[in-house]
This record gives structure tokens, C-alpha cells and sequence, in this order.
């Protein structure tokens, strides 16, 4: 069994609201260089580390974590739609290993994911449907949240889990770095918002393409500098690929969660994902860093970057 990592950041917005043409190319390279790592490893199995968007996971019932024994995309923001090809005994492996170790988890026979978790598929596979994947959900919008040291302790659960698989498996942490896009929040909603947030899973074509001009168009007020968002915070993004490369975990998940939120904007909550990712890689042992790219890009509302890291 071996186990390799790879990290990044989404956007909904890549290919909706773009950067300059150089920086789009930039992070292409860097994407397709991610993608031959991934293919050099030949993985049998990929567990991604996800959020959600209010899509698959509302408060009609919001558990912190959530393993997937069947999931299905919902194809938001023009992402391929449709089933996952989820390796239901390796996902009840995982989660019977995390609840034994004392991180409780939830599963989920009918897990619906958004781009957070489909992105980074389309990177690296091309399709929802390459490899065999679990995903796990991690919550990291809907407030109240628990300490974001708990991702790590996931992570060191699902990195002792995978051992006993006997497989090549790729472990992915899909999110970050800083940003604060215009993701509702329960306590500061309208009724209807609300209702949304609790109620509003499988909108209709008119609802999705509503509300998702409205995340592109607080995009470009975000990239001409106005709006009420959170700038991006490349100082913050350099502490966490620092400290995840150090493995210094409790560098950024050793903080209060209004320090995510005053540093790197509400959705820099989503570096649990990174957290869990490198947790379970950390599980194998040292691990090294291969290759590792930042910039913020504000056309896509975030700090990105990607990864990849080795067993030493």
C-alpha cells in the first residue's frame, strides 16, 4: 500500500470569470502537471476531502463530517452531472476505522456533492467516473463549527484506515486558500434565504443559473476592488503551505475559528480539507512536499494553490 497526496484549490468561477489569459495558462500548467503526477502514481482508489455548498449538505441535517457510500454530482456551474463510482466497502472501511478511533462521523448511502468535491475529479481524471473514490465531507460554512483541529484528527484516522487497504491510494484535499465569496450564512439570512438553507436542496435549472450569475457578478465586483468581501491574504496562504509542508499542523489548526474568518475570510475555513489530506498522508510517516504553486487570483475569489507530497 502507498499513498500520495495532492491539494487544491476550487473556483466555481474558472471558465465562467477568468483571469488574464497568462494567468489561466499558468494555472493550466500547473493543473496538468498535477495531473501527470497523479498519473505517474496510478492510483486505485482517491479519497477526496470536499465542502459543500449548500448543495448536497443543508440544515435540515448538517453533520461535521460525512463519509459517502454512494454519491452523485449535481452538476453546478456547468460541471458534469451524475453518479460517482464510489468503492462502497472501502468508504465503510474508512468510516467504521474513524468511529473506532473516535472521530464521529456520519454516512451517507445517497450523497449528493457540488463542484467543491467534482473539481478537482475533473483535474486530475477528467471524469466523475476514472477511479474508484470515497468522499468525505467536511464541513466548513455552516455554522456552528467545531475546532479545526478535529479535520486533522479525521485525517489521522483515514490515513491508519487506508493502510490496511492494500491498495495505491491518492488522498485529496479540495478547497481554499483565504477567500470570502458570497456564501449565505443562517445567522445573517433573509426568511427566504433560510428556507433555502434548510430546505433547499435540488433547485431548479432557473434557481441554480440565478443564484450562480450572482456569484459571478459579486466576482467581478470582488476583482475591481469593491464589495464587502475579505481581501485575499497571501501572508495567511503562505503560513498554511508552510506549516502543512512542515507538517507543523498546529500552526493553523492549533487557532480559534474566528482567527480563519479575521485572517483569510469565512470560506478559509475550507483548509480543513488540507488539514485532513495532509493528516492522512502523515499517518504513513514523514512525508515530502513535491511541488507546490500559489497565487492569488481574485477573478476566482480565492488564494489558490496546489500540491502534491510523497511518503519520504
Amino acid at each position: 500500500m502507498t499513498v500520495a497526496l495532492c491539494t487544491t484549490s476550487h473556483s466555481p468561477l474558472i471558465g465562467l470569470h477568468d483571469p488574464p489569459p497568462e494567468v489561466r495558462a499558468e494555472v493550466d500548467g500547473v493543473l496538468t502537471r498535477a495531473r501527470a503526477f497523479v498519473e505517474k502514481f496510478d492510483p486505485q482508489l482517491v479519497v477526496v476531502f470536499a465542502p459543500d455548498h449548500y448543495n448536497g449538505f443543508l440544515y435540515d441535517m448538517m453533520p461535521p463530517f460525512c463519509v459517502g457510500a454512494a454519491a452523485s454530482s449535481v452538476g453546478d456551474y456547468g460541471l458534469p452531472a451524475g453518479p460517482l463510482d464510489v468503492d462502497r466497502n472501502a468508504a465503510y472501511a474508512i468510516a467504521k476505522h474513524a468511529l473506532a478511533a473516535g472521530v464521529d462521523v456520519a454516512v451517507s448511502e445517497d450523497m449528493q456533492v457540488d463542484h467543491g468535491l467534482v473539481q478537482p475529479l475533473t483535474f486530475l481524471f477528467g471524469s466523475l467516473t476514472a477511479v474508484p473514490v470515497v468522499p468525505v465531507f467536511i464541513n466548513c460554512v455552516a455554522e456552528p463549527l467545531g475546532p479545526a483541529v478535529r479535520a486533522r484528527l479525521l485525517g489521522t484516522a483515514v490515513g491508519e484506515a487506508v493502510r490496511g487497504l492494500d491498495r495505491r491510494v491518492l488522498v485529496v484535499g479540495s478547497g481554499g486558500l483565504s477567500h470570502d465569496p458570497p456564501v449565505p450564512r443562517l445567522a445573517e439570512a433573509p426568511p427566504e434565504v433560510v428556507e433555502r438553507l434548510k430546505r433547499g436542496r435540488n433547485p431548479t435549472r432557473e434557481q441554480r443559473a440565478q443564484r450562480e450569475s450572482g456569484t459571478v457578478a459579486a466576482a467581478a465586483d470582488f476583482a475591481q476592488g469593491e464589495g464587502p468581501y475579505r481581501p485575499l491574504n497571501p501572508d495567511w496562504d503562505d503560513l498554511v503551505l508552510r506549516s502543512l509542508a512542515a507538517g507543523d499542523f498546529g500552526a493553523v489548526d492549533g487557532h480559534d475559528n474566528d482567527w480563519f474568518v479575521t485572517e483569510a475570510g469565512h470560506s478559509a475555513h475550507e483548509v480543513r480539507t488540507w488539514i485532513a489530506a495532509y493528516a492522512a498522508l502523515a499517518a504513513q510517516g514523514p512525508y515530502d512536499v513535491r511541488s507546490s504553486y500559489y497565487r492569488p487570483i481574485p477573478e476566482w475569489f480565492a488564494g489558490f494553490a496546489t500540491t502534491t507530497a510523497l511518503p519520504r
